[in-house]
């Protein structure tokens, strides 16, 4: 009961940060009218660039921008690729909540490889037709509609306005927002580290003998803000009230990546965002939040965040996850590039989720982050089978090259 109690918290905690960061991205690029979209040059280069720096944008505002622009002509297959490997879908919202540190070196090594391969790419592949009508394609308007209601302020409700004529869809997001502020400033959703506590009291009575290098790992398992790569607990065999006085005094430093802290960041980056959604316009509201952000990603970030978090600890606790991990790496990093090539928000965060537990190293992140892309490349799946296949070849190519040499690294 309390596994599945610890990972319904870790579900809730991280689906919200992600509601709030995919919230806030939206007004950012309504508000913004998408101008930066509209620049293009006639530099290949320059192109790469662009499509990689839209790659990089959470969520899938850049991928399907980028995905509109190749089909009419206005950047190179080159770009594609690019984009294809710096773009992270919606899965760049889920990182950013778990595993905030090593996000940011994911993202730059994620851009840095998309422009490489970029221009690697458009040096052997000529510059090509459109694979299909642009007319046939229409960019994600929900989520990435940057040139309709251009000339419509979305903050043009006031306080007053907005919560005297509150509609249910306004109301809805705006309570789930209230509650997940107070659930983060009051700690409910925090990890419970006396869990582990009991665990090694219980340990000495039994006369089981647990290191503490085991307790340390058990305790970094369930933890989901980068636990394992911030506390540095000494690797002895000592264990009872000495491993439970060190547990306690390294959670207790002070650390501005800790989980405490990160969610106290979040927690005042959400009252901004409260502030935001009270004095927004109905439509954006209406299409934009509720429609698109809470109707088509809520559910299935929470059920696969959910499911993530149960398969890995009765995975490490039934199936000796963590042993099979150690053994096959390079069929891990296989595995890990073969289901990337699945074109759709989901199926990564297995990896995420592994990474932030330290079972997996940083190989097999990089090498799945480089293969996904969420579900930015779809439309060239439906509608250009030979330009998706031809993309993800490239990308599965690189991410297994790039997997194998960190690991060999031994990164």
């Amino acid at each position: 009961m309390h596994t599945l109690l610890e990972a319904l918290k870790n579900s809730i905690l991280i689906t919200g940060l992600v509601m709030i960061m995919m919230i806030l991205i939206e007004y950012i690029n309504i508000h913004s009218h998408g101008e930066s979209f509209r620049k293009l040059r006639n530099s290949s280069v320059k192109q790469v660039f662009l499509a990689a720096a839209l790659g990089l944008v959470p969520g899938c505002v850049g991928g399907f921008a980028v995905v509109s622009l190749y089909t009419h002509k206005l950047l190179s297959f080159g770009a594609l690729v690019a984009m294809m490997i710096a773009s992270s879908g919606d899965e760049a919202f889920i990182v950013m909540a778990m595993i905030p540190k090593t996000a940011l070196l994911l993202f730059a090594l994620l851009f840095v490889i998309g422009i490489l391969a970029g221009l690697v790419t458009d040096k052997f592949v000529k510059k090509q037709v459109a694979p299909f009508n642009p007319e046939h394609y229409e960019i994600h308007q929900d989520c990435c509609d940057t040139y309709k209601h251009s000339k419509t302020n979305i903050f043009n409700h006031s306080f007053k306005t907005g919560l005297t004529k509150m509609t249910k869809e306004r109301a809805f997001i705006l309570a789930g927002i209230a509650l997940f502020i107070s659930a983060v400033i009051f700690g409910i959703l925090e990890h419970d580290h006396s869990a582990h506590v009991h665990e090694a009291e219980s340990t000495v009575q039994t006369g089981q003998a647990y290191s503490l290098q085991t307790l340390a790992e058990d305790d970094s398992r369930v933890c989901i803000q980068d636990q394992d790569h911030e506390h540095d607990h000494e690797h002895e065999t000592t264990i009872g009230n000495e491993h439970t006085h060190d547990t306690l005094h390294n959670h207790a430093q002070f650390d501005i990546f800790s989980e405490r802290w990160m969610n106290l960041l979040f927690a005042g980056l959400s009252i901004i965002v409260l502030f935001m959604t009270a004095k927004a316009s109905e439509h954006f509201i209406k299409e934009h939040l509720w429609n698109h952000v809470v109707k088509k990603h809520l559910k299935p970030i929470f059920l696969w965040t959910f499911g993530a978090l149960l398969v890995i600890h009765y995975g490490i606790q039934f199936l000796h996850l963590e042993e099979w991990v150690a053994g096959n790496i390079y069929l891990v990093i296989l595995l890990a590039v073969l289901i990337g090539l699945i074109p759709e928000s989901g199926p990564h965060m297995v990896f995420i989720s592994l990474f932030a537990a330290g079972i997996v190293p940083f190989s097999v992140l990089l090498a799945s982050s480089i293969v996904q892309d969420g579900h930015t490349a779809l439309p060239l799946l439906a509608e250009s089978k030979k330009s998706f296949a031809k993309a993800k070849l490239i990308n599965m190519i690189i991410g297994l090259s790039v997997g194998i040499l960190l690991h060999l690294a031994g990164l």
